[in-house]
């Protein structure tokens, strides 16, 4: 529909076309898809349900390997540049940390996102809105493509595709994605006075929480004057999930004031052995479980896993046989696995630990300056949990106490 109402005059741009690459899903692993495949030339389309720019449940933080994974001369819209940390233990034993460097960055993903979605356009893509994916077939024989097909009717087919709809991706259940992993995000978006916004400008809050593998915190949008407020925990426990995000904002003096939006996710892992393609379709980001267990930052992840699966969506788009298609997959799984996955691993060794001994993770991260410096080393992207793990003894110490 345009703005008179009147429905929208045929794209011509889509009349018959076969496309190289069809994305389903413009967040940030569907727009680096997108943007992958489109700088080497390729027709692309990248599809989405919503209209850009639209919320998305998510603290924003934009660690050092969500940076280094942007397009070219991409400008990051920064609401604020963290410096500090505050740790708190269940709203105890509070300890702040500062940098002089930049730890990490904060954005609103509606403007986030609208900004990749638009490199992807300026690298050629096309984006069509409003589609509602419902079916995926693959076809042999001469055709050698994939049908996507939409809620209402309408037909799109590739050579290629990459899933990147979400974690509740209807092309991640065509693939055959499973997941060992599932925790529940509450989230609250709290517009503040100018003034406690200053307060909480350049540093962030972090509560390890009373719930297994729980933790809160507290993202200031210091630009827009607003404090992203959540908490996550293992799903099952919804009503006490609950009630930690109600005692949490309490705690911190911000129940007086109204949030803007509460809004709540899941977040879904991979299970380790769980496939990446099907065919001619690959899968990214949280349509594939990509994201670090521990934490559960899925920003990075999308980014990087969507760059790969644009590059070698152009491969299996070129592919002739079957077997080509095959060995270009599996090409795909194994870069992600060999990347992305060691990461996972090592999140989820730590997830685990900490699971078992919160506190003493707190204790060491507040008290020992070699777990803060390995805790700012990592949002800068500097190193990751895998290399963590490997190159650093007090790490592997600190993991072995916590299995006690």
């Amino acid at each position: 529909m345009d703005d008179s109402g009147a429905p929208a005059a045929p794209d011509s741009r889509l009349d018959g076309v076969v496309w190289d690459v069809v994305v389903v899903g413009a967040g940030p692993a569907g727009s680096s898809a997108a943007h992958a495949a489109a700088v080497q030339g390729r027709r692309v389309l990248l599809l989405d349900k919503a209209e850009h720019p639209r919320y998305k449940t998510c603290g924003g933080g934009i660690i050092g390997p969500s940076r280094d994974s942007l397009p070219p001369d991409f400008k990051l819209p920064l609401q604020d540049r963290v410096h500090a940390v505050t740790f708190a233990y269940d709203g105890r034993y509070t300890r702040t940390h500062r940098s002089e460097r930049m730890l990490f960055g904060l954005v609103n993903r509606d403007e986030f996102d609208l900004r990749l979605v638009q490199a992807a356009e300026q690298a050629g893509a096309v984006l069509l809105t409003g589609v509602t994916v419902t079916g995926v077939e693959q076809r042999g024989g001469d055709q050698r493509t994939v049908r996507v097909t939409a809620a209402d009717g309408r037909v799109f087919e590739a050579r290629a595709v990459v899933g990147a709809d979400g974690s509740a991706s209807r092309i991640g259940r065509h693939v055959g994605v499973s997941f060992d992993q599932i925790d529940l995000g509450l989230e609250a978006e709290i517009p503040v006075p100018p003034e406690v916004a200053a307060d909480w400008q350049g540093r962030v809050h972090l509560d390890w929480g009373p719930l297994p593998g729980s933790y809160g915190w507290v993202f200031p949008k210091t630009d827009s004057a607003s404090l992203t407020v959540g908490v996550i925990s293992a799903r099952g426990d919804g009503e006490r999930t609950k009630q930690y995000l109600a005692d949490y904002i309490r705690r911190l003096g911000l129940s007086g004031f109204t949030p803007s939006v509460e809004s709540g996710h899941l977040t879904r892992c991979r299970a380790e052995d769980s496939p990446l393609s099907r065919g001619r379709v690959l899968v990214a980001g949280d349509a594939a479980g990509l994201l670090e267990p521990w934490t559960r930052e899925g920003i990075s992840y999308a980014l990087r896993s969507g760059r790969l699966a644009g590059e070698w969506a152009v491969k299996v788009a070129e592919a002739g046989e079957a077997a080509g298609v095959r060995r270009e997959a599996l090409n795909y799984a194994f870069a992600i696995k060999a990347g992305l996955g060691v990461e996972m691993r090592a999140g989820k060794q730590l997830l685990a630990a900490f699971e078992r001994r919160p506190q003493l993770f707190h204790t060491a991260v507040c008290t020992v300056p070699a777990a803060w410096r390995a805790f700012a080393r990592t949002t800068q992207g500097h190193t990751d949990f895998a290399r963590l793990l490997r190159e650093n003894r007090a790490a592997r110490k600190l993991l072995a106490m916590a299995a006690r």
